[in-house]
């Protein structure tokens, strides 16, 4: 491991808008040769609004809102969000996002990742 890297979220492969529609993730743990810490960029279209949330085992993180506005559903309570604001979520906590009509941008930072990932989806239902 070098003692520092530098990548531009923009550069790393969009892995996520082929399998969901309305939604771009940009995953750059690999790319920074981290071992505990992960960063990825999600980018969500104007009205999009997630009909499935995620949860996990282990790993805590962070979301900073870069630009938009929406909402987060957390563990069932709706968080209003705008530019800057950060959320940290624990790792048994489910969460979900809401884009308004300018689009929702996010960067998520993500503690060290179990062997074979601990991510697991479940549905979610908004309370409006």
């Amino acid at each position: 491991m070098t003692s520092f890297s530098h990548v531009n979220l923009l550069d790393v492969e969009d892995t996520v808008s082929g399998r969901v529609p309305a939604i771009e993730g940009r995953f750059a743990r690999k790319h920074l040769d981290s071992r505990d810490l992960g960063v990825s960029l999600w980018r969500y279209a104007p009205g999009f609004r997630a009909e499935t949330g995620h949860r996990h085992r282990e790993q805590e993180e962070a979301y900073v809102v870069v630009s938009g506005d929406g909402r987060m559903l957390v563990d069932g309570q709706v968080i209003e969000l705008r530019q800057y604001d950060v959320v940290r979520v624990a790792a048994t906590t489910i969460r979900a996002f809401e884009a308004r009509s300018d689009g929702l941008e996010v960067i998520a930072i993500g503690g060290p990742k179990p062997e074979g990932g601990d991510g697991e989806p479940v549905e979610v239902t908004w309370p409006d």
